[in-house]
């Protein structure tokens, strides 16, 4: 990799960066993704979503945002304004950000044929999709913190994994995902974590060590890559993962999506379920940063 890569405001020093791993031709080993998803802990697919419904789906996020004033014409360009009329606009934040994490040009793409099939085959089994759905916008010099999902899902069925989506090209320099090499593995970090419910026990899912340490005191390295519109990377419940910062510059924002499949027919954890979810606390989409005008401070669970 050639970029620096930064997290949480640190470079990651080149012997500790990999690249995610890739299956050429993946569509011919359909059979072969539940054996790499366990080997690797994560799956990650290109060209899996047609990139005509990606750009849909980011033109009509953008376009909401525009509506209240925090990003510029044109849309496309996705920059922040650094204002907001959100709160005037909209004042319940959780009915606003629902309408645009359920909006059809998104759902096409999160809950659709493209994406089920997908999930179907890295779960080897049927799948259904939660109802609920994490949209991301993040601002300038803004990262996800290292953590795994487990412990925000973990009510019905362990046959889970996550999709993430980026909503458009999401290069090395815009913060995409990343994932600690091996850490589906890590036995006491599993052991530490299974069957935490961050709303029951009121215990952060996130983990505030810095990621470079955390990783090369394992041994590991910090996996990312350069996304396209239409590629999709896929992880389990006990994979490590955050993001790397957004360092576009000129006040650009980065989008993407988690939607979480399970294998039809089992258990389902009901916050994530209905109409509309529940969600964390009871909130539905008003307990997620995206609900918040864009650029405020985020509050990591």
């Amino acid at each position: 990799m050639h970029s620096t890569v930064h997290v949480a405001g640190l470079p990651v020093p080149p012997d500790c960066l990999g690249r995610l791993h890739e299956i050429p031709h993946w569509r011919d080993a359909l059979q072969q993704l539940p054996t790499l998803l366990e080997r690797d802990g994560y799956v990650l697919l290109r060209e899996a979503l047609p990139a005509g419904w990606v750009r849909a789906a980011r033109h009509d996020v953008l376009e909401r945002l525009a509506a209240v004033g925090e990003i510029a014409e044109p849309v496309e360009a996705a920059v922040a304004t650094g204002t907001s009329q959100r709160i005037a606009c909209h004042p319940d934040l959780g009915e606003f950000w629902r309408g645009v994490s359920e909006a059809p040009a998104l759902r096409a793409l999160s809950h659709g044929p493209a994406m089920a099939a997908v999930a179907q085959a890295v779960l080897g089994a049927p799948a259904e999709p939660f109802d609920f759905l994490w949209l991301r916008t993040m601002v300038e010099g803004r990262a996800s913190p290292l953590h795994l999902d487990h412990v925000y899902m973990n009510r019905g069925s362990p046959n889970l994994v996550t999709a993430w989506v980026p909503l458009g090209d999401v290069p090395l320099v815009a913060g995409p995902l990343v994932v600690v090499e091996g850490s589906h593995r890590f036995d006491d970090v599993a052991a530490r974590f299974r069957g935490v419910d961050v709303d029951r026990d009121g215990l952060p899912g996130s983990f505030p060590d810095d990621a470079v340490a955390f990783a090369r005191g394992r041994g590991a390295r910090l996996l990312t890559s350069d996304f396209r519109a239409g590629d999709v990377l896929l992880f389990g419940m006990f994979t490590l993962h955050g993001s790397c910062d957004n360092r576009m510059g000129g006040a650009r924002v980065r989008l993407s999506c988690d939607v979480r499949w399970q294998r039809a027919g089992e258990a389902r954890d009901d916050r994530w379920f209905g109409n509309p979810p529940a969600g964390h606390g009871g909130k539905g989409y008003g307990g997620l940063n995206g609900a918040r005008p864009l650029g405020e401070a985020y509050i990591a669970r």
